[in-house]
């Protein structure tokens, strides 16, 4: 308990440190929030009105007295109004995020499903045939970027075998069928590899040798002792995926029209809509700290070696 309550207070200035940095670059974007707020609303208004828009935002305010108005609003759980919609931050991000959870869920389990087994085979199978064919398979899917596999799964299911829709009409499992495909084709790709590599080393140490001499099943030994050691590796490279889908991958959900909270930042970059921009950066920090946080947490329980040393300071 000692230990994940001095991680979690280690986790706080980095925080801190995020939102000033975040609000400090908007601050110096030199763009008029106010400004652009009525012209993508397409409304021309006299600078008296915009002045008084300003006032009422606080954005007359010096730097940092409005950094500290937003952040003391953003601790009691106000993170603003949107300049476009004028809707509350919140609550449109709350509205957003079922489908993003969704996509999560699915691209995961989906990753997990495909990299596992793979990369369990192609270390059992080392230098195969099945092993080469996997490895070859692996550089395919980390070398192509996501938006172009995107490209190659809209022409081949959505236009070519109309199989599956082009654009998402809902977030159903049909919808979330390509970008889930997508998304997994490259996490599958990289994660297959790190399994083959934590599976080979672990199976290159003595107490498996030790093992083999006793007479122990290679299945024994394989899903009792080196499996655990393999997901270690495989769950640290999850938490830094969930941390990324959570945060909404925004290309894919802009491409395949996911109504997630990537489209949404995406919507709120191109409409210079801050208090959205400011939310999902913070979204994204807290999502990042804390799957790591957690995920420190389960190392450090899994893993006695961790533990021995943090008990020996």
């Amino acid at each position: 308990m000692d230990y994940a309550m001095r991680r979690f207070m280690q986790l706080i200035p980095i925080l801190l440190g995020i939102t000033f940095l975040s609000f400090l670059l908007m601050y110096l974007a030199g763009s008029d929030a106010v400004t652009e707020m009525y012209s993508n609303r397409g409304i021309e208004v006299a600078q008296e009105v915009i002045d008084e828009r300003k006032e009422a935002l606080g954005l007359n305010l010096p730097f940092w007295q409005q950094y500290l108005n937003w952040l003391w609003d953003m601790l009691h759980g106000n993170m603003g109004i949107s300049y476009v919609t004028g809707e509350d931050v919140l609550t449109s991000f709350l509205r957003k995020l079922p489908a993003t959870l969704l996509l999560t869920a699915f691209s995961i389990f989906l990753t997990v499903l495909i990299s596992l087994p793979c990369g369990i085979l192609a270390a059992i199978r080392q230098d195969t045939v099945l092993d080469i064919l996997l490895r070859f398979g692996s550089f395919l899917g980390n070398a192509m970027p996501n938006f172009f596999v995107a490209m190659l799964l809209l022409e081949f299911l959505g236009i070519q075998l109309r199989v599956l829709p082009v654009i998402a009409t809902g977030t159903d499992l049909q919808s979330a069928l390509m970008p889930t495909l997508t998304l997994s084709i490259a996490m599958s790709a990289k994660y297959m590899r790190q399994v083959r590599s934590a599976v080979l080393e672990e199976l290159n140490k003595d107490y498996v040798l030790g093992a083999r001499a006793r007479g122990i099943s290679a299945k024994v030994i394989l899903w009792k002792n080196v499996m655990k050691a393999a997901m270690l590796t495989l769950m640290t490279l999850l938490a830094l995926s969930i941390g990324s889908l959570l945060g909404g991958t925004a290309i894919i959900e802009s491409i395949f029209m996911w109504d997630g909270v990537g489209k949404l930042a995406v919507d709120a970059i191109n409409m210079r809509d801050y208090p959205i921009i400011q939310a999902y950066v913070m979204w994204m920090a807290i999502i990042y700290v804390f799957v790591n946080l957690a995920a420190d947490l389960l190392y450090h329980h899994l893993d006695p070696r961790i533990r021995l040393e943090v008990n020996s300071r």
